[in-house]
């Protein structure tokens, strides 16, 4: 019996998937674990598989449309099996296959008019600027790997995106020649645009950007106004285009290139000893440049140069990047829409240093204070669930899993990797989890699922030698945590002085979920917690 394939729930937010892409057409024979689409939902672009054996016998959703959560999006059964009665099924709960069964004749033209289905399937297809992670609303082409008239294969990666969390790869889902390049190195496009065209070699790729101007109009605009004011784009170009148009055609991985442009080194210098000269993460680790002097002295020569005019005054405007453009907008909207208040305490961590010193000589992976305070965080917010809770407009959702998010510092700004389920995990899972995601949010490989549904947050700038400092909430938690150094500092006990090692901690609330009282209590169970190591382990 055939069975439908329907637009699963892949986030806790979801109304609706665009299909990316087809992987299997109508006809062909397919396995349970198949990959038969790709659908971006509001969160990340995800895999689809039917979970069943047979003939892909029908396809109810083009590429490039969007489905609700539940609708049938294919068929699979045998091979020239009847599957109409499923449709029918269908249309006795969804109004909006009924009309097409109906009208045969208008539907096909109303879609034909409006979308132009045939000549994308069949002639090219578009590239469109995909939404990588929940705020991200545009991404800044950071390179094209490809040129127009090159041949791409649907898994080559053909551009880098920089979001407003990470830096992404970009693949194009079909076969074909590149035609068409819409948004320029450096240069931003908001989701959804045309940023590329991609089908056989000679198509004409008009009604394909006419199209698109229904629902994007900023694609076809940028070739005319680069036209108009090409001075900007000259001062713009001096900072990378050279070099950008010729590492296109050097095999490279993202990492490495990430690597290359932070050290400094002219990947063409390099010897790639990847799959077809690929260039990967061990030839830069492994690179000793050969002409340091020359660029120490060209270094000098503009040091010189840059310092000549004393006593002029002088800036820089510096282009803001993705990811700090959504901190400026997010952060501000925290600050100015949700109503914070301050909790401050100081805590005795002698015994927790001692505990984790003894730790570390039998855990597997070293243990850091910020995992100490990771896990003593979760157990204190399943005691305070109040605490972990979120501010929604018209109700306070309070989320039942506990998932601690950890601001890190990278070049361009902050981003916040989540350890999921903290209260269940050891001291030594929470120390491994957190590494990993703290390595490749500096290295710009983190997953959309890796920096998004904290429901606490905790910045430290302990090892900045800061004492103490406030943080502004990281919506949609109702509070951060801002931990300072430990400090040996002199305190009074029963009377006597005595030299204490101790912890200052700031708790920033948000007023409209957490009274002072809940935010009290918290921190007083935070605090027995870390003066106290072996309560967490009861």
């Amino acid at each position: 019996m055939a069975e439908v394939v329907r637009m699963p729930l892949l986030s806790d937010t979801m109304k609706e998937g665009i299909i990316v892409a087809w992987h299997k057409k109508v006809g062909d024979k397919i396995k349970a674990d198949d990959v038969i689409a790709e659908v971006e939902t509001d969160k990340a672009t995800m895999e689809v598989m039917p979970y069943v054996e047979g003939t892909l016998l029908y396809i109810g959703v083009d590429k490039g449309k969007a489905a609700k959560v539940n609708d049938i999006i294919a068929i699979v059964g045998k091979e020239g099996e009847n599957y109409q009665s499923l449709l029918d099924d269908k249309a006795a709960q969804s109004a909006p296959t009924a009309p097409a069964s109906e009208a045969p004749p208008e539907a096909p033209a109303a879609k034909i008019t409006s979308t132009t289905p045939p000549p994308t399937s069949k002639d090219a297809s578009v590239v469109r600027m995909p939404l990588l992670s929940d705020t991200m609303k545009e991404g800044k082409i950071v390179s094209w790997l490809k040129q127009v008239g090159d041949t791409v294969k649907s898994d080559d990666v053909i551009a880098e995106v920089e979001t407003d969390k990470a830096t992404m790869e970009v693949m194009p889902y079909v076969d074909g020649t590149l035609l068409y390049i819409g948004v320029k190195a450096g240069e931003a496009a908001k989701v959804n645009d045309i940023i590329a065209i991609v089908g056989k070699a000679g198509t004409d790729i008009q009604p394909f950007l006419e199209a698109g101007n229904a629902t994007a109009t900023p694609p076809p605009s940028p070739p005319s106004a680069d036209v108009a004011t090409s001075a900007p784009d000259t001062k713009v170009s001096t900072t990378a285009p050279a070099i950008e148009s010729e590492d296109d055609r050097i095999k490279i991985s993202p990492l490495a290139r990430s690597m290359a442009k932070e050290k400094g080194i002219d990947i063409r210098q390099i010897s790639g000893t990847g799959d077809g000269g690929r260039i990967i993460k061990r030839d830069l680790e492994h690179y000793r440049p050969q002409a340091a002097a020359v660029s120490s002295a060209t270094a000098t020569t503009s040091a010189t140069n840059t310092f000549a005019n004393t006593g002029l005054e002088s800036y820089t405007d510096i282009p803001l990047s993705q990811m700090r453009r959504v901190i400026a907008q997010r952060l501000s909207e925290s600050k100015f829409q949700a109503p914070h208040f301050y909790l401050r305490m100081s805590v005795k961590m002698d015994n927790a240093i001692i505990a984790r010193k003894a730790m570390n000589e039998i855990s597997p992976v070293k243990i850091s204070f910020n995992d100490y305070i990771i896990k003593a965080c979760a157990m204190a917010l399943r005691k305070h669930p109040e605490v972990n809770s979120s501010w929604m407009g018209d109700f306070i959702r309070q989320n039942q899993h506990i998932h601690i998010g950890t601001a890190v510092a990278v070049d361009e700004g902050l981003i916040v990797p989540v350890v999921k389920f903290a209260d269940q995990k050891s001291l030594s899972q929470i120390a491994q989890d957190a590494g990993m995601l703290i390595e490749k949010a500096r290295n710009k490989k983190l997953q959309p699922p890796e920096f998004t549904g904290n429901t606490f947050t905790i910045s430290n700038l302990g090892m900045m030698d800061i004492d103490e400092f406030t943080a502004i909430i990281n919506p949609p938690d109702s509070c951060i945590l801002a931990i300072g150094k430990i400090e040996a500092t002199p305190v009074v006990e029963d009377g006597q002085m005595v030299i204490r090692q101790i912890l200052r901690l700031t708790l920033s609330c948000d007023h409209r979920v957490v009274d002072g009282a809940v935010g009290s209590r918290f921190l007083q169970t935070l605090k027995a917690f870390l003066e106290n190591p072996a309560t967490m382990l009861v």
